[in-house]
């Protein structure tokens, strides 16, 4: 419903503040890793999730659109809600959790307040292959120099295509950086 919010603050803690966006206060859950970026700050950007629950309509707020897309992948999991997610990225960044999937670190993960051996595993079971936010391989460096790709790859993503399996259909396509976004993933999908 809300894609980001940019206004004044005019109230923030560690685990919440309050926003002004043209009058209207918002109030969103932040992790201590927003709280860091943002604590000196008087106006800000923050990428949004609303939860609509029974009880209450729960807006939550991060600096970084990789901190809301791994809070998204997190709440997907069995067992894993909005609260134990925010506490998940508030102990650990977007990149540490990434290298403790991909590592299948279970102890790091049991190390954050209120995760136990079971949801560990379960993390660690259920990210493996969707979680890839860093850009550290040199397959990697070829989608940073261009947009198109980049675009492409984002898009493949956001239709629930882990990264590599992303990646490997976008590298099947025969001269992929020359040709529109919209036909990249095209074929791209039926490179899958």
């Amino acid at each position: 419903m809300f894609a980001y919010l940019e206004g004044k603050l005019t109230y923030k803690s560690p685990s919440l503040l309050n926003l002004e966006v043209n009058g209207v206060g918002y109030e969103l859950n932040i992790t201590l890793q927003t709280f860091s970026k943002i604590q000196s700050a008087e106006v800000c950007k923050l990428f949004t999730h609303l939860q609509i629950r029974e009880d209450a309509w729960v807006l939550y707020g991060f600096a970084e659109e990789q901190e809301r897309q791994t809070f998204r992948q997190l709440l997907g999991i069995n067992g894993v809600g909005a609260v134990t997610a925010r506490i998940i990225l508030s102990s650990l960044t977007p990149e540490e959790l990434e290298k403790s999937v991909a590592t299948e670190d279970i102890k790091t993960l049991e190390k954050v307040k209120g995760i136990g051996a079971k949801t560990a595993q379960r993390i660690v079971l259920e990210l493996k292959g969707k979680i890839s936010l860093s850009k550290i391989s040199n397959t990697n460096a070829v989608f940073s120099r261009n947009n198109t790709l980049d675009d492409a790859l984002i898009a493949l993503i956001n239709l629930g295509i882990s990264r590599a399996n992303a990646e490997s259909a976008i590298k099947k396509v025969n001269n992929a950086a020359s040709i529109s976004v919209e036909e990249l993933i095209k074929q791209a999908l039926k490179a899958l």
